[in-house]
């Protein structure tokens, strides 16, 4: 009886992590490079452009315009209302605020190209 419960009480061995094998993350820099080697301009140029981009990206979007970038696709905010909801751990309901989240919707040839 003593061995059934020393079991029982054992701490479980450790899951082996398998290796998932994700795809590699690119930067906005590593992009900036590439695009400053293709087009013959320094790397800080391209850096600087992009980083102007996404400044004006963000202005447009806390204005409520619409983002079309022809081969991309479509960038906007979208008004989420408020409602009601449930706390999973104990069931209670709460109330979730109203709030903004950021919509894309992929171009066409966006889709094709990657095989959507």
């Amino acid at each position: 009886m003593a061995t059934a419960k020393a079991k029982a009480k054992a701490p479980a061995k450790a899951k082996t992590a398998t290796a998932k094998a994700t795809a590699p993350t690119v930067t906005l820099k590593q992009i900036g490079s590439d695009l400053a080697d293709k087009h013959e301009l320094s790397k800080k140029q391209v850096n600087a452009l992009m980083e102007d981009l996404i400044v004006h990206l963000g202005k447009n979007l806390k204005k409520g315009n619409r983002i079309r970038m022809a081969g991309l696709g479509i960038l906007q905010v979208r008004k989420r209302a408020a409602r009601m909801g449930r706390n999973p751990r104990t069931g209670e309901a709460i109330k979730i605020p109203a709030k903004k989240k950021i919509n894309f919707r992929a171009a066409k040839e966006l889709k094709e190209t990657v095989g959507v």
